[in-house]
């Protein structure tokens, strides 16, 4: 009976510790498979559905930069900090290799990826691309890339593609490549310096997107407006060189845009983390000082965007007298320079526009031609502006009627639920006008732009292109 005793309870203790180990391997399995979930779900919300390996071999011009023998600021100035960028090429999950001007080919048998800028780029089909098996890459006319004959950017807009065994997709698009990984992670890549990638109607999100942003900055902002960037999209500035005037602006607009400035062997996975936009930036600058380039370069990057013009041109035959031809030829320059999918709102009410934008962007341009329109509506260039003589003194006298147009605006300002972006002069620096009519602009848009900047989050002052922040 001891024994038959003994023998049950092993037994027992047996069954007892293999359903333990049972039930904590399925709560292990559970937890894992939760936590997976838990991941994929909050990778989902992020828009980040897969993840490419993504190695920039380069980042740089076709010549690098600094670029050799080139006396440029830029340039200077990257020699003096020791910096220097190699050109653009990037390997893909460690299988295909991309270079600036060249189809993408598969990276040889054996070869390191540090390695793979000079041999796989520069093979042809047998030698290099031809040896691995593992992705086959076509134009869009069908040909293969293999044979170096195509060039990186030369567009044939047909949208070809074929794949290896587990490979790459590989499909060419106007300016550039749509590359989608085994696993389904996406990329977009501009195929040389100034080529701007159009994926067509037929795009899908990406996961990461390798473009020139030197070139043309808008293209970040068109490509979220269509959903093909989102969120959790790696958007990285590529082709860098001395197009810009040092790489400490270059840091600076990528951050405005929400995009990643990267160095020559850096990985690419997660998209760049950007501090809260500012709600409402004043920008201020003289004549020509390149304010209104500024502030459209900090919405280049934004879905949706209204650009408010409160300088409209003058109605009917332009009188080259009155200088309306030269006017209305500035006009139309800040037309043509406008990306094509932002919205255009001329000649209407602005304290009514911000009230009734609920989301996107509002980029005003600007404050003092709005004033310029209420002076003139108001009939105070011709009256006394206090309104104690001639026609309209009184309560109701011109003084009164921009008080309470320039309150409107300022109470939209403060209230509004879309991100703005303003353009105002900084009038006067020192110099009185002779006339009663400039003094009167200059003193009430000196006014004006107080009350602005008292309610916004950023100001900043452009001085001949350069930018300087202003302590709020």
């Amino acid at each position: 009976m001891a024994l038959t005793s003994r023998a049950a309870l092993t037994s027992r203790a047996a069954l007892t510790s293999r359903a333990a180990l049972t039930s904590r391997a399925a709560l292990t399995s559970r937890a894992a498979l939760t936590s997976r979930a838990a991941l994929t779900s909050r990778a989902a919300r992020a828009g980040l559905l897969q993840l490419m390996d993504v190695q920039l071999i380069g980042t740089g011009g076709p010549d690098g930069w600094p670029r050799p023998g080139c006396r440029c600021a830029c340039c200077v100035r990257g020699r003096a900090a020791g910096r220097s960028r190699s050109p653009a090429a990037v390997v893909l999950d460690g299988k295909l290799h991309i270079a600036a001007g060249q189809p993408p080919r598969p990276v040889r048998a054996g070869a390191g990826q540090s390695g793979d800028s000079g041999g796989a780029g520069q093979s042809g089909g047998a030698g290099g691309a031809g040896q691995s098996g593992g992705d086959r890459v076509s134009g869009g006319d069908g040909r293969s890339g293999g044979d170096g004959r195509s060039g990186g950017d030369r567009d044939s807009g047909g949208g070809g593609r074929s794949g290896g065994a587990g490979g790459h997709v590989v499909r060419r698009v106007p300016g550039g490549w749509d590359i989608t990984g085994p696993d389904g992670g996406r990329l977009l890549l501009a195929g040389q310096q100034g080529a701007v990638p159009d994926p067509g109607a037929a795009g899908r999100p990406y996961d990461v997107a390798l473009l020139d942003l030197a070139a043309d900055p808008f293209q970040l902002g068109d490509l979220r407006r269509r959903g093909l960037v989102r969120a959790g999209t790696a958007v990285a500035a590529f082709h860098l060189d001395d197009r810009i005037c040092s790489e400490q602006e270059m840091a600076r607009r990528c951050l405005l845009w929400g995009a990643i400035l990267p160095d020559d062997g850096d990985r690419l996975g997660a998209p760049a983390r950007t501090p809260a936009r500012p709600a409402r930036t004043l920008v201020l600058g003289g004549a020509r000082s390149g304010k209104s380039a500024e502030a459209e370069l900090r919405l280049a990057g934004e879905p949706d965007v209204t650009y408010l013009a409160t300088a409209v041109a003058p109605d009917g035959a332009a009188d080259p007298d009155c200088g309306d031809l030269e006017w209305a030829a500035r006009i139309a320059a800040h037309r043509a320079r406008r990306p094509p999918g932002w919205k255009t709102a001329e000649g209407v009410d602005a304290a009514e526009l911000l009230r009734n934008k609920s989301s996107g962007a509002v980029l005003v341009d600007g404050i003092g031609s709005w004033l310029a329109s209420v002076l003139d509506e108001s009939g105070t260039w011709d009256r006394d502006p206090g309104g104690t003589c001639g026609a309209g003194a009184g309560p109701a006298g011109p003084a009164n009627r921009i008080d309470a147009a320039v309150d409107d605006l300022v109470q939209a300002w403060r209230q509004a639920a879309a991100r703005i972006v303003a353009v105002s002069d900084e009038a006067g620096s020192g110099v009185v006008p002779p006339t009663r009519a400039g003094r009167l602009f200059r003193d009430r848009l000196g006014e004006l732009n107080q009350r602005l900047a008292a309610e916004s989050e950023e100001v900043v002052l452009v001085v001949a292109g350069r930018i300087l922040t202003v302590a709020t």
